[in-house]
């Protein structure tokens, strides 16, 4: 009896639903396949596709519906669902574009078994994605989060910043790596950023005295190179961002934004860049989606006897996330008469001051709601000061 009562009202609700359910494993090599048609009985079956393949993936998906059609004489949609990752969102717009319904879904989002040790392979992983889509589709709360594919323009027009902020620290790897084989000598106060940096190694000597040995010196002239053309870059890379913050500006696809942002002081043309490609250019229902999508919600703990506060989620955005951090921070130099900087000062004189990082990252989700009401609604942001004309 215990278990009719669980499987009825699977059956009855799968059977109403008449639609073939797909999930996608993807990999390098292979595509595994899990397919459950709806309409012909609950039992699932799986395919291989060559990975990249799609044409091949296109053509076992007519396969179904054909074998559907034959068994029920009626014609039944695909419904696809794959994981985010390294795949990017190519094969969601190509499935998209063939006319079937394709979501990508947060994989953190999907809920697995909480045993020490869980079985996990490409077939179990598919059975539940599957199960997860029908859920959704049934519209069970919270059962998963899909992502928002974003265009590819979109997509296209965020790679600027980021590269900036990977030059960006690569060339730091690179600096310390230098100097940290110029400290086991002895060696300090060497910049390798300065202009001087060729003519000052010449003149360098160890610690004991002696003029750099010939392989270190040889290494660091590499490093230098390196240092140079990364240097080089990282000018071309701003000089094409600060032309795409322009071209909003003066008529892109979101200049208001973009004019807005770069008018507050202690904003410039970085923050205002990363800010608009990797958060405010997408459509926010309410603050919370915005913090939730930095990364910045809270989690609570509230469970019988236990209640406390277990810090942010951290399942957002994590560039967006900390581009917020570091201009909360910043935010506190050129913005001290705000309402925002004085909430912090405030926290901070009242719970200590070992609580600073903490409270940035309270302030950080704040300033993050604050300029998206900004640029979205015209909400001023109490005693915010613009930039002189």
């Amino acid at each position: 009896m215990q278990t009719t009562i669980m499987t009825t009202p699977r059956r009855i609700a799968t059977a109403e639903c008449g639609a073939i359910f797909v999930s996608l494993e993807l990999s390098r090599s292979t595509w595994l396949v899990t397919a459950l048609a709806a309409p012909v009985g609950t039992k699932m079956s799986r395919y291989q596709v060559q990975g990249g393949d799609m044409p091949g993936l296109l053509a076992r998906f007519s396969d179904l519906q054909h074998n559907v059609r034959h068994r029920t004489g009626q014609p039944a949609p695909v419904i696809v669902i794959q994981e985010a990752g390294l795949d990017g969102f190519w094969i969601h717009r190509a499935l998209i574009a063939e006319g079937i319904e394709s979501h990508v879904v947060d994989p953190a989002s999907i809920a697995v078994s909480r045993r020490h040790r869980r079985a996990k392979t490409d077939r179990i992983d598919g059975e539940a994605l599957v199960r997860t889509l029908m859920a959704w589709k049934r519209g069970e709360p919270r059962v998963c989060s899909m992502v928002r594919a974003p265009t590819p323009e979109e997509e296209d027009r965020r790679r600027v910043c980021r590269e900036l902020k990977t030059l960006i620290g690569e060339r730091i790897r690179h600096v310390n790596r230098l100097k940290g084989l110029f400290f086991s000598q002895g060696i300090g106060g060497y910049e390798p950023r300065n202009k001087d940096r060729r003519e000052r190694l010449e003149d360098l000597r160890t610690g004991d005295g002696h003029p750099l040995p010939k392989h270190l010196k040889a290494l660091a002239l590499r490093e230098l190179d390196i240092i140079e053309l990364l240097n080089r870059q990282i000018e071309t890379v701003k000089t094409e961002r600060d032309a795409l913050l322009e071209e909003a500006r003066t008529g892109g696809c979101a200049p208001e934004p973009v004019r807005m942002l770069l008018g507050l002081k202690g904003i410039g043309p970085g923050f205002a860049g990363a800010l608009w490609s990797e958060g405010l250019f997408r459509q926010f229902a309410n603050r919370r989606q915005v913090a939730a999508y930095a990364g910045l919600a809270p989690t609570p703990w509230n469970s019988g006897t236990i209640n406390h506060e277990q810090g942010v989620s951290k399942a957002g955005n994590p560039r967006l996330r900390a581009i917020a951090v570091e201009m909360a921070w910043l935010w506190l130099r050129h913005q001290p008469d705000t309402a925002l900087a004085r909430w912090y000062h405030a926290r901070v004189r009242r719970l200590g001051p070992r609580t600073r990082k903490v409270t940035i990252v309270a302030l950080a989700r704040k300033l993050l709601v604050a300029l998206w009401k900004y640029v979205t609604a015209g909400v001023a942001i109490e005693g915010a000061r613009m930039k002189a004309a």
